[in-house]
């Protein structure tokens, strides 16, 4: 049996990935779709400890003190541990793999601490590690969520107050925010990813309107 296929969801903080990705692996088992469903990082293992410590600030309270090249290498790790650990298997042995977050992530969040010049360096040199020197897969198709600046930080101002939680060393520096959409635009012709975007005709579009597009894609990507 031939490899599965990776299919990755990506979006930057507030961008509604993680309800969009909740609510496609429901429409894939009520249509008895089989797939393995993974979420990065995987903070309750111990592969993620230097995201943790790094997110937390021990290592700086700005992004920018840990440099692109050596944070990405704390979250391939962690990918790396989970394709061991958990779904290499089942995509090796020809399973759907539906992932939130995944090397793409690293492009956007990392990335956008470099020069615009230096980005397509830094992209072939995510790739290369993740996908060739550490062997994880190549996913077959990325769908990046297109939200815009000021929508991204309103979702995330809520949710930090609705779940009393407290913002990362991500998400307290708003002009790294600006700095992630500017990359995730960069990556999005780089790798060739999939766009569906959050406004329609200047409005925010319906939930379903976008789900239902998502899984469309989603579909016709694994023939199903």
């Amino acid at each position: 049996m031939g490899k599965g296929k990776l299919i990755v969801l990506e979006g930057i903080d507030g961008s509604g990935k993680s309800a969009q990705y909740r609510r496609l692996c429901a429409r894939m088992e009520q249509d008895k779709i089989a797939y393995n469903h993974i979420v990065f990082p995987r903070y309750d293992k111990d592969s993620s400890a230097l995201i943790r410590l790094y997110l937390g600030g021990a290592f700086g309270h700005r992004p920018e003190d840990v440099n692109a090249y050596t944070a990405s290498a704390f979250y391939a790790v962690d990918r790396f541990a989970s394709y061991r650990d958990d779904w290499g298997a089942a995509y090796e042995n020809g399973g759907l793999i539906l992932s939130d977050r995944y090397t793409t992530s690293n492009a956007v969040h990392q990335g956008s601490k470099l020069p615009d010049d230096e980005l397509p360096d830094f992209f072939r040199w995510l790739a290369d590690l993740e996908y060739n020197k550490m062997g994880l897969p190549e996913p077959d198709l990325v769908i990046y969520l297109d939200v815009d600046l000021e929508t991204s930080r309103r979702r995330m101002r809520r949710r930090e107050e609705k779940n009393h939680t407290a913002a990362d060393i991500h998400e307290q520096a708003e002009d790294y925010l600006a700095r992630c959409l500017h990359t995730a635009d960069m990556a999005c012709e780089h790798y060739g990813w999939t766009r569906v975007p959050w406004l329609k005709d200047g409005a925010e579009r319906d939930v379903d309107e976008k789900n239902a597009e998502l899984y469309r894609i989603l579909r016709e990507t694994i023939g199903a």
